[in-house]
């Protein structure tokens, strides 16, 4: 599953994971810290959408 930031366009893919900020790839979406935030632009988990 792929996830789209709505400020700013940056996917989130669940099988990639986010490895520049400590995301293991296969790490699911609402798996995430409550805490994460988008890597481009800093909005919170909720700015983001299923693409």
């Amino acid at each position: 599953m792929k996830y789209v930031c709505t400020a700013c366009g940056f996917v989130y893919d669940e099988e990639v994971g986010d490895p520049d900020n400590g995301i293991a790839p296969g790490t699911k979406f609402e798996d995430l810290p409550d805490s994460y935030v988008c890597p481009w632009c800093g909005m919170g988990k909720e700015a983001f959408a299923k693409e």
